[in-house]
């Protein structure tokens, strides 16, 4: 027994003052965003009470203020989303995403009184079970002095090859399966948005760990990597918020919310997994255990979604539906990638 107990001990050492910055971080911002969905919710319905609703094309919310308090949330909640980056790694910020589910779930049932269902508390538990898991066994940042060197890891013979065979996926879905399946099949415009999505979540990782620097006294801004870090990211979030926009525009958002969160946190794993070199840093028990943790959290993530409609009266959910058709001209249960959902709301 006292073998065992030593050797959890030389395997689990602990997390690093940046990984618990990267994990307070990460926290705040589920708890911002989820929280802004419900305040921007009040803010529409209130402002629907009086005007023409979001959905019917009415803009009378933008005169209230109970949706700018959400949308200042919500901005609050994506920079510290993007901050969480620059001092934790991908495979411990990007799942945690899926506790922004939870915020909104319960405040929605004490504050919208929306009706949380039995199984609904359970997917809560599985996300809070799926995330401990991950923040505990998750990899130690690697130490990074300069955003040359993180250049230099984009810039391996790996990392070029997942890159040129995302760039080339995104190529051919856009101008061979957009024109004839887009609006069919919901894989299309979730696939570009995913794929797009990991690469902008490395260069975001990389433009913050050049600001940390930056404020640490080390100046990153002379270099142009960063800057092309920086244009990279701008193309990527752009390209995100059109197909996502179709996306949700086309087809159910408790369709697209799990979908799309199982997508994008999967490539955006393997693509910090290829670049970093996270799992380098580990035992195969850590990274089976992680696996298990992210598993967990997409269970949770997935009940949730199918147990928002149990909670609606609806024992099936169709797939595709007409142009602005949901309630208030608002997706609250949409909220499992942040940023981009985010960018969504601000364009309504």
């Amino acid at each position: 027994m006292a073998t065992a107990v030593a050797s959890w001990r030389d395997s689990y050492k602990g997390m690093s003052s940046d990984n618990i910055k990267g994990l307070v971080l990460a926290l705040s911002s589920s708890f911002f965003i989820g929280a802004s969905f419900i305040v921007k919710k009040k803010g529409l319905k209130k402002a629907g009470a009086s005007g023409v609703r979001a959905g019917s094309g009415g803009y009378s919310y933008l005169y209230e203020p109970l949706w700018w308090i959400g949308m200042i949330t919500m901005i609050v909640g994506e920079i510290a989303n993007f901050a969480a980056y620059a001092f934790a790694p991908a495979i411990l910020v990007t799942p945690l995403g899926a506790l922004s589910i939870i915020i909104s779930a319960v405040l929605a049932h004490i504050i919208l009184r929306e009706r949380l269902h039995i199984f609904g508390v359970l997917g809560c538990a599985l996300c809070v079970v799926g995330s401990i898991t991950i923040v505990l066994h998750a990899p130690q940042e690697r130490e990074i002095e300069s955003v040359i060197e993180v250049w230099n890891l984009a810039t391996e013979p790996a990392f070029l090859f997942y890159a040129a065979l995302v760039i080339t996926a995104v190529f051919v879905l856009i101008f061979h399966f957009v024109p004839d399946y887009g609006q069919t099949h919901i894989m299309v415009y979730i696939g570009i948005c995913s794929l797009v999505g990991s690469l902008s979540v490395m260069s975001v990782k990389a433009i913050g760990i050049a600001l940390k620097l930056t404020l640490s006294g080390m100046n990153q801004l002379i270099y142009p990597q960063t800057w092309a870090f920086t244009m990279v990211v701008i193309t990527c979030v752009l390209t995100q918020m059109n197909y996502l926009n179709k996306a949700l525009d086309t087809f159910n958002t408790a369709v697209v919310s799990p979908i799309y969160y199982v997508m994008f946190t999967s490539l955006t794993i393997l693509a910090s997994v290829i670049m970093f070199k996270d799992w380098d840093r580990q035992s195969p028990t850590q990274i089976v255990t992680e696996m298990c943790g992210f598993v967990t959290i997409l269970s949770g993530t997935f009940l949730l979604h199918k147990t928002k409609d149990m909670a609606d009266g609806s024992a099936a959910l169709p797939v595709r539906i007409p142009k602005h058709s949901e309630e208030d001209g608002y997706e609250g249960e949409g909220i499992p990638l942040k940023r981009q959902d985010g960018m969504r709301s601000a364009s309504h």
